[in-house]
């Protein structure tokens, strides 16, 4: 598979090695905007796929760039999801493909999975409250993380008392919000903690990330994937992972 990869920061670079151990050929790096005009060729003459991670403020151009190009994309970058409604239009006028998730890792999305199975549980109890917590290393932007933002909506989708999500330090005594606390640490690829809490109890789950590998493997499952299929449109970890079989 010939992979075109749109930013070169760490979780590029751990793309590009997991993508040489299973013998796929990254054959151009797009690492700005003046990277696009470099290309002597249109991208899908010499690619077959887009693994877009780049920034908040330049996934949706680069994203909008592949539609143009007539080529596939898988996105990680988080950030940009209130502009999801502008993909979609643009996707359909363009009849693009592309593969986005809150997170790539095949473990965060077996988490995901558990978290809505609990959350489903504890309608029930309403004795608990409900909180959040990310940690991640100091370079990265967004806060919330994207994959802390998807776990609250699913808690939001399930449990019935719950309505929104905030920032823990805008947090008041509504118990109809998550309080999301955020922190970064260096060296940190990532942790995500669900926590309910009552007088008597604390109920956890988390998924610690050792490492990027995970995320940059989980973008090459979403390449292959995509890659040569007829269908159009946008899809997410769980048709690559779950709905496809």
């Amino acid at each position: 598979m010939k992979i075109a990869l749109i930013g070169y920061g760490k979780m590029g670079k751990a793309v590009q090695a997991a993508a040489e151990r299973k013998s796929h050929n990254v054959v151009c790096f797009i690492d700005s905007p003046q990277d696009w005009e470099k290309q002597c060729k249109p991208l899908a003459a010499i690619a077959d796929v887009a693994i877009e991670f780049s920034t908040p403020e330049s996934a949706v151009d680069n994203i909008k760039r592949c539609f143009n190009e007539h080529i596939p994309v898988v996105c990680g970058s988080t950030g940009w999801h209130h502009r999801m409604d502008e993909i979609i239009t643009c996707c359909k006028e363009k009849e693009g493909t592309l593969v986005w998730a809150a997170n790539f890792s095949p473990g965060v999305n077996l988490f995901f999975l558990l978290n809505t199975w609990l959350a489903r549980q504890m309608d029930k109890f309403t004795q608990y409250d409900a909180s959040i917590e990310e940690i991640h290393h100091t370079e990265k932007r967004d806060k919330p993380s994207g994959t802390a933002i998807h776990l609250a909506n699913q808690m939001i989708d399930k449990i019935t008392r719950l309505e929104r999500w905030v920032k823990a330090e805008e947090a008041g005594e509504d118990l109809s919000e998550i309080p999301v606390f955020s922190e970064r640490i260096k060296n940190v690829t990532g942790i995500h903690t669900v926590t309910y809490e009552s007088d008597l109890d604390v109920i956890e789950i988390r998924h610690t990330a050792k490492n990027r590998t995970g995320f940059a493997f989980g973008a090459l499952i979403a390449a292959e994937w995509i890659n040569n299929k007829q269908k159009k449109g946008i899809f997410t970890m769980d048709d690559v992972l779950f709905n496809s079989f």
